[in-house]
């Protein structure tokens, strides 16, 4: 009887980043910590209304804003609104612009990118300069102008934060298609008959993943970071939905006497943007090459 043929087991790709991130433990203790954050925002307001008939914007003139307690867990703001419902529904809206607003940004820069650096030469050039006279110009100011054009609307806001945070993708993007439209499985793929774009968007963009979800990842607590400036600024979320940037403003009016307005939204705020920056960098890491031979 023919012995055993030994079997070859491997793992993929996918597998092998998702080992390197679970050695991380910063990035383990951010996702943890993200994904707690991104449940109680999603449910905690409806509980909330359920159990204690709390919503973001029913007022009680009368109670007045109160420190915390156990029947106001944050305390309650100058309107008598529960402040911990309000945290958590601006913790949502926060979430959804800097997600939204990423994922604008993740789109136009990957298809624009993708588009100038597989066509090359003359036309890259000239796209590479529209993205340098567009990233010369200050950031927030032009956000500011879009948003003072358009509306204050909350579609608007997170397209008009996605309409200037894309050039970085742009780059990283073209830069990968530049060094991948030259090796052998492409030049295979063109001698066998297949057409630029689906060279393009079959064989380039599939391997230009990795970066792009790593920037992304990175991208989505800068976006909540604009927004919560847009809001202090007042061109942010409008009243009466809170945002997590408009409540640290509400409390910043108030905080020589209502002191928990401000800590609390203040103290989500940098809880979410530390766990989003820490399972960014640890994302980061388990995605470089460099490491793919070390573990």
């Amino acid at each position: 009887m023919d012995a055993a043929k030994p079997t070859i087991s491997g793992r993929s790709p996918a597998r092998d980043a998702w080992r390197r991130l679970e050695k991380n433990r910063m990035a383990m203790l951010g996702l943890y910590i993200a994904l707690a954050l991104v449940i109680s925002c999603s449910i905690g307001p409806l509980l909330l209304r359920a159990a204690w008939g709390y919503d973001f914007e029913t007022q009680d003139l009368a109670y007045g804003a109160r420190p915390p307690s156990g029947r106001h867990w944050f305390g309650t703001d100058y309107f008598g609104r529960d402040l911990f419902t309000r945290v958590l529904y601006g913790g949502q809206i926060s979430l959804l612009v800097g997600l939204l607003a990423a994922s604008v940004a993740a789109s136009i820069g990957t298809v624009y990118g993708a588009i100038s650096g597989y066509l090359g030469g003359r036309i890259d050039g000239f796209m590479m300069r529209v993205v340098d006279v567009i990233y010369a110009l200050p950031y927030m100011f032009v956000v500011i102008v879009l948003v003072t054009i358009f509306g204050k609307s909350l579609p608007l806001l997170f397209v008009s934060l996605g309409l200037v945070g894309w050039l970085m993708t742009a780059r990283i993007v073209r830069g990968q298609v530049l060094s991948l439209k030259q090796r052998e499985f492409v030049q295979a793929a063109r001698n066998g008959g297949v057409r630029g774009g689906r060279i393009l968007f079959r064989h380039l963009l599939p391997n230009t993943l990795g970066p792009i979800i790593v920037y992304f990842t990175l991208t989505v607590p800068s976006m909540i970071l604009q927004e919560a400036f847009l809001s202090f600024l007042g061109l942010g979320v409008q009243a009466p939905r809170p945002s997590l940037g408009a409540l640290i403003n509400d409390g910043a009016q108030h905080m020589a006497v209502f002191w928990w307005e401000l800590v609390f939204p203040a103290g989500v705020m940098a809880l979410l943007l530390f766990s989003l920056n820490f399972l960014g960098d640890g994302v980061r890491d388990a995605l470089d090459p460099q490491l793919r031979g070390r573990s």
